[in-house]
Order: C-alpha cells, then sequence, then structure tokens
C-alpha cells in the first residue's frame, strides 16, 4: 500500500515537471516570439522614421531655397526700380550693408538685421510707376512733379502689403515709411519720432547717406564734410538722433562699405 502511494506520488511529480516543463518551454516560446515582433516593430518605426527625417529635410532644403529666390526677387526688383532712375545696383547692395550696420549697434536681434538688410532694397520700388520724365528730370522739380514723385512711397507700399511674407511685408515697411523725418515733416504720412517703424528710419539714414555721395542726374555727389555736416545739421530733425550717433561712432565701416562696393563706370 505504502509502495503505490509512493509511486502514484512519483507519477504526480513527474507530471507537475513535465507541466512545468511544457509551460516553461511554451513562456519562452513566447517571450522569444515577442522579441521578435518588437524587434521587427522597432526596426518598423526606425525606417518610418529615417523616412520622415528624409522628408524633414527635402521640405527645409525646399524652403531654403524658396527663400533664396524671395531674396533674389526682392533684390532684382529692387535693382531694377534704382535703374529707372539712373542709379546703380551697388546704390542698393550698399543701403543694404549701412542699413544691417545700423540695426546691429541699434540693438536688433541678427536675424531681424539680417532681414532689415535683404528687404531694404526695396525701397524705392515704388519708382517704377514714376514717369521718366520726372523720374530723371536734370533739375529741381515743379511742385505738381514733387507731389507725384512723392507717391513711389504709397505705390511701393500698395505693391508689397498683400503679402504674408515675412520678408515683404519688411520691404513694404521700408516702401512706406523711408521719407518719413524724425520731426514729422516727411511723407507719405507726416509720422514723427517713434511713430515711423526702426525699419523706415535705418533704412532712411542709409538710403541719404549713399544718395548725397554718389552722381544723380539732378546733383553731383556730395564731399564727405559736407555730408557729415548735414547728418549733424539734421540730427533729431530728419534722422534718429540715435542712429545718427551709431554712424559717427561707427564712421570706419560705413566708409570700408562704400569703398568695397563702390561703382565702377
Amino acid at each position: 500500500m505504502e509502495e503505490i502511494s509512493e509511486n502514484k506520488l512519483i507519477q504526480e511529480i513527474e507530471d507537475l515537471k513535465k507541466s512545468f516543463n511544457e509551460t516553461t518551454s511554451k513562456l519562452i516560446k513566447d517571450i522569444r516570439r515577442h522579441d521578435k515582433i518588437m524587434a521587427r516593430s522597432d526596426k518598423r518605426q526606425q525606417i518610418e522614421y529615417d523616412e520622415l527625417q528624409t522628408k524633414l529635410q527635402e521640405i527645409e532644403a525646399l524652403s531654403k531655397e524658396i527663400e533664396d529666390t524671395q531674396r533674389e526677387v526682392v533684390f532684382t526688383m529692387g535693382a531694377i526700380g534704382e535703374s529707372r532712375s539712373k542709379e546703380t545696383g551697388n546704390h542698393v547692395k550698399r543701403v543694404a550693408e549701412y542699413s544691417k550696420i545700423l540695426a546691429l549697434h541699434y540693438g536688433l536681434s541678427q536675424d531681424e538685421a539680417e532681414l532689415l538688410k535683404q528687404a531694404s532694397p526695396m525701397h524705392d520700388i515704388g519708382k517704377v510707376a514714376i514717369p521718366d520724365a520726372i523720374l530723371n528730370k536734370p533739375g529741381r522739380f515743379e511742385e505738381d512733379e514733387r507731389i507725384i514723385m512723392n507717391t513711389h512711397a504709397q505705390v511701393g507700399f500698395e505693391m508689397l502689403k498683400h503679402s504674408n511674407r515675412k520678408l515683404l511685408k519688411a520691404a513694404s515697411i521700408v516702401a512706406y515709411e523711408h521719407h518719413e523725418k524724425w520731426n514729422g515733416k516727411g511723407y507719405p504720412r507726416g509720422l514723427k519720432g517713434e511713430e515711423i517703424h526702426i525699419y523706415g528710419r535705418i533704412t532712411a539714414l542709409a538710403d541719404v547717406f549713399d544718395a548725397l555721395g554718389s552722381d544723380r542726374c539732378y546733383k553731383k555727389a556730395w564731399d564727405d564734410e559736407k555730408i557729415f555736416n548735414f547728418f549733424k545739421e539734421e540730427r533729431a530733425q530728419h534722422f534718429d538722433p540715435k542712429l545718427i550717433d551709431i554712424f559717427f561712432e561707427n564712421l570706419d565701416k560705413f566708409l570700408k562699405v562704400r569703398e568695397d562696393l563702390k561703382d565702377k563706370f
């Protein structure tokens, strides 16, 4: 009786061991199958991630290409506007560089200073709408001619104002406000002081500095002493006084740009 009980106990133990082994084996298989599934899943996720990164790189490259094209178009349009008034392409290049110098020393960020540099060539784009007889008149304007000439600021703004692109929005501000004066006696709106956007105030100084030092159809270039005296007289009149101070504090940089980008005839 005892022997039968012992054999039965041994058998039960063997059955338990077998069941345990089977269960363990199944569990191990399940774990390995799960690991394989996870590995395939990880691999699939990695492939999807790599594909996404490739698409993002393509989008970034396309975005850069669009921005570069936009800058090129803006500069070219600015140069066209200047060429109609028989000014050189180097005028807009110099104004762009002067604007960036002023912007950085005024306290604008590197990105915003670069944006203004790219936008400033469009300051006179409205001149495309001015008749040649007025635009290139070799002498002082009659009152009606002056009124027509002054419309180029409003026209330039109207051409650009509908764009949502940062560069063109900045260009619309520059076109609209670069003839406003600190004392409120500019045009087209007679804005005063800080009512004038900083882009307009900066481009005004940059444009006038280059215009005074260049031959135009209606005048010969001024010498530096005359330009500097004019700027000192127009501090807090035509120009933002802080920008005039920045100009004289960094005069060597402006003169270097002028020399590096001087007109070649």
